[in-house]
């Protein structure tokens, strides 16, 4: 192994920056695969335990997350998902085909009311997606009146009359999804249109306060975003957008391939993993991008920035359905979280909430599961320990953090890509420090310069594996897991050293 580089990041706990809320968080759960069926409900009747048919381990693994927020129905299928299909005697829900995903027969058997439940379970706020694709405006009305109305109307009388007699609180709603794609194949001012239309009849009712979230680009597609903003910038305002949607969003997976050979989750070569690492690094420029462009256009920051799509994407596990999305979950992933979430902490001040693609099985989820009859294990994978090890950020404040010595850049293509990343926070009287040494054959000592406080008490948490490409099995479920990390004093903070590729949190009080 070469010899361990040396590393120094200044970290200043007294120059507060923006509150990290804690929906930079969120997560994503789409009518696709085995994410909702098989992943989080399996019905009442299952071996499997189960509360109304939705699976206690995965809710018990995903409340240890303190997950936020989730957002249902999709994706694709949000836009071909009809709401009353989905609501009543599961007997009497008529069946739908996932045109998207599989072209499988959908029974509707989780609808409305089960993800209501489910988000309760989780302690999780919803995040419901409208159909805007091939649904109207007087659906997707409804189903905020279904949803938050009390007191009398018809749609709050449907609601009792299927065993629910109090209102949800529903604090986020998504207008569409990729309307520029499988959402209708739009033209930006032709959604951002409807965009205007929708929110409009998307009614706060009692003291529900919808944020509403049009649909936006996918990666840098700048010009999409100006369209959103320009629809509600000319509106006679004397500065900055009316209040018409609260928010816009963006897509943007990691994908070191190309999108007809993405590469295998866990048979990959040094290239690959550095692509990787590479494409993670550039989602920094990309918010940078849409931030700037609001700035322009609402310089008091009212609109927030949402990456309600985010993660890898590789090529499915051999033998699986295409259209089904599962990919295993290796070391590399888990980096690749821990690197977005230092730049998500460094752009608070606009984005206000990301939601990781998929949750269950799909994508790069947090567990994997079988849910055969004689089955029921559940994996965490690499990606979810990172979520664990990072609570701590959640609603914290980020401060100040500086690279100033550290590994020389790889360069890919005339391009350099970074071999280090950190970030940290503060709350309640202590600092979360987390750092990752991107570089899959060396060693990294990392000091750790914590200035405008008096650190004292650090506890260590390390996460890596044998190799970039190792990930965990039901045979294997402890392959890539924390373990504790060793903190040394330094004069101004500590001392850590990071073996190859692998991610790392130090909290300390101060």
């Amino acid at each position: 192994m070469p010899e361990a580089t040396t590393s120094r990041v200044v970290i200043d706990l007294d120059v507060p920056g923006p509150t990290i809320s804690r929906h930079l968080y969120g997560h994503f759960a789409e009518h696709l695969g085995r994410c909702i069926y098989g992943g989080f409900y399996v019905g009442a009747d299952s071996p499997i335990p189960n509360e109304g048919g939705i699976r206690r381990d995965v809710v018990d693994a995903l409340r240890a997350l303190d997950i936020p927020n989730l957002r249902w129905p999709g994706g694709c299928f949000a836009d071909e998902y009809h709401w009353k299909d989905g609501i009543g005697p599961k007997a009497d829900r008529p069946s739908m085909v996932n045109t998207h995903w599989g072209n499988v027969e959908e029974n509707n058997h989780f609808g409305t009311h089960e993800f209501m439940a489910l988000c309760e379970l989780l302690g999780a706020a919803p995040y419901v997606n409208g159909n805007v694709g091939s649904g109207t405006v007087r659906e997707m009305s409804e189903w905020v009146e279904y949803l938050t109305r009390d007191g009398d109307s018809p749609m709050v009388r449907q609601r009792k009359a299927n065993g629910r007699d109090e209102p949800w609180k529903v604090p986020f709603w998504g207008i569409g999804n990729e309307a520029w794609g499988c959402g209708g194949n739009q033209r930006a001012e032709a959604y951002a249109d409807q965009a205007r239309q929708y929110a409009t009849f998307l009614k706060d009712h009692g003291d529900n306060k919808l944020y509403r979230i049009a649909a936006g680009a996918a990666d840098d597609d700048l010009a999409w975003t100006e369209a959103l903003l320009k629809a509600v910038s000319c509106l006679g305002c004397d500065r900055g957008p009316k209040n018409i949607f609260q928010a816009i969003s963006f897509h943007y997976y990691t994908v070191a391939g190309s999108w007809e050979n993405k590469g295998s989750a866990t048979e990959f070569d040094l290239e690959s993993y550095y692509r990787t690492i590479s494409k993670a690094q550039d989602i920094d420029r990309v918010i940078r991008a849409h931030s700037s462009l609001m700035d322009a256009y609402d310089p008091d920051r009212k609109i927030g920035l949402v990456l309600d799509e985010w993660g890898t994407w590789w090529d499915v596990e051999p033998g699986t359905n295409p259209g089904f999305l599962y990919q295993q979950n290796a070391m590399r992933d888990a980096l690749v979280a821990g690197l977005h979430f230092d730049i998500f902490h460094r752009h608070a001040d606009r984005l206000v909430m990301a939601n990781i693609a998929q949750t269950v099985n799909v994508l790069q989820a947090m567990l994997l599961t079988d849910d055969s009859d004689t089955g029921g294990g559940l994996v965490k994978t690499p990606t979810y320990h990172v979520f664990e090890m990072n609570k701590g950020h959640h609603d914290a404040v980020a401060v100040p953090t500086h690279v100033v010595e550290g590994p020389a850049p790889y360069q890919l293509d005339g391009k350099p890509t970074e071999l280090m990343s950190a970030s940290a926070s503060v709350k309640d009287g202590r600092v979360l420090v987390s750092v990752s040494n991107l570089d899959p054959v060396a060693a990294l000592d990392v000091v750790l310069d914590l200035r405008g406080g008096a650190v004292r008490d650090p506890a260590g948490r390390l996460l890596t594996a044998s190799k970039p490409q190792a990930f965990n099995t039901v045979a294997e479920p402890g392959a890539v897991a924390p373990v504790q990390l060793e903190v040394e004093p330094e004069p101004r903070g500590f001392r850590v050293t990071l073996p190859p590729h692998s991610f790392a949190t130090v909290s300390s009080a101060y």
